[in-house]
């Protein structure tokens, strides 16, 4: 008998049945003579391999995407409300943040060209693909709608550039979640249903800050009604997402990322009801409302990347809920086929 060998756990019945063999596997109802082993990776060494994404690129990346979508919404809305100051704010906004969005990931693919690559096909199954298509339309509409802002020329075309960018703006936002969780990384897939959502409030919580910060106050009810919205959702979609997680949300609450997930969370809540108290009539508290906001939502994206981070590191974060849904899917597969003997019975 080798090592190996030995070292499986033995059943029950088996110490008086030396050579023999039995069929069908372990009976119902035998239990191991030793303890299940806990877990231990290979020299402690990580399952998958971590994201080798920059965190300071791609975080940014996450960021400020959903800045220049979400604002491009709010751009519309002002646009069609007659509040031609906001709206022009959040149009040149909108296009300095996509344009800072694609340095960020120019930068850190590290040559420029990959970038162009990317758009030789389309692939509808890769949220990457789909990502840089996104990027390549909506970057010409925000800039037609900010030029046409500034300039006063061409309202019609100006007109559509808005419209264009606001329709491709919720997509930009949340597409950057649908990115992370299609990974292996467990704490992005494990809340592939609740990232997008929460990517979404906090891009209107980010774009509703920007609004406060660089609209006039007679103009910032709907900024105000939107970072409320948004805050609530902030810490509806957050909570959701740590109780799918499981012990993996271990890695939302706890170190880096626990930092910065409660600094988020208290900044969205904290400048959401400054603006919805004081934001009405004083500019400085709009702007120091605004400011939370952005900061709440930068911090949002930093952290969830940074959880993502440390539960790829950690193989426990890998392999226990891998064990765990698989024992969860064998008892509920015993418990099928006992119901169905009791029929037959």
């Amino acid at each position: 008998m080798t090592s190996a060998e030995s070292s499986l756990p033995r059943r029950a019945d088996e110490g008086g049945r030396h050579g023999r063999h039995r069929r069908g596997g372990r009976r119902r109802g035998e239990q191991l003579m030793v303890p299940k082993a806990e877990f231990q990776s290979y020299y402690g060494r990580p399952v998958i391999k971590p994201p080798s994404w920059e965190a300071r690129d791609i975080a940014g990346y996450f960021f400020l995407g959903g800045l220049a979508g979400g604002g491009s919404v709010l751009a519309a809305g002002a646009h069609l409300t007659g509040r031609a100051s906001t709206a022009k704010a959040m149009k040149v906004s909108s296009l300095a943040a996509v344009s800072l969005s694609a340095a960020a990931l120019v930068h850190d693919l590290g040559v420029p060209s990959r970038f162009y690559n990317m758009l030789r096909v389309a692939k509808p199954t890769s949220p990457m693909s789909v990502g840089s298509w996104l990027l390549a339309a909506y970057g010409p509409a925000a800039g037609a709608a900010a030029a046409t802002a500034v300039t006063g020329r061409l309202p019609r075309t100006g007109a559509l550039a808005t419209g264009a960018a606001a329709l491709l703006g919720p997509a930009l936002a949340s597409y950057t979640a649908v990115l992370a969780a299609d990974t292996a990384v467990p704490a992005w897939h494990g809340v592939h249903r609740e990232l997008p959502y929460l990517f979404v409030a906090s891009a209107t919580a980010a774009s509703a800050g920007m609004a406060l910060a660089v609209g006039p106050t007679r103009e910032n009810a709907p900024a105000r009604w939107a970072a409320g919205l948004a805050a609530v959702a902030d810490v509806a979609v957050s909570q959701a997402a740590e109780r799918r997680l499981g012990m993996v949300a271990q890695t939302w609450r706890e170190g880096r990322a626990g930092t910065l997930l409660k600094t988020a969370k208290a900044l969205t809540v904290g400048g959401a009801v400054t603006a919805a108290v004081l934001g009405r009539r004083s500019r400085i508290a709009a702007v120091a409302a605004g400011a939370a906001l952005l900061a709440g939502s930068a911090c949002t994206r930093f952290g969830v990347f940074a959880a993502g981070t440390a539960s790829a590191e950690d193989p426990k974060y890998t392999v226990v809920p891998q064990r765990e849904r698989l024992e969860a899917a064998k008892a509920k597969a015993e418990t099928a086929a006992t119901a169905a003997e009791t029929e037959k019975g």
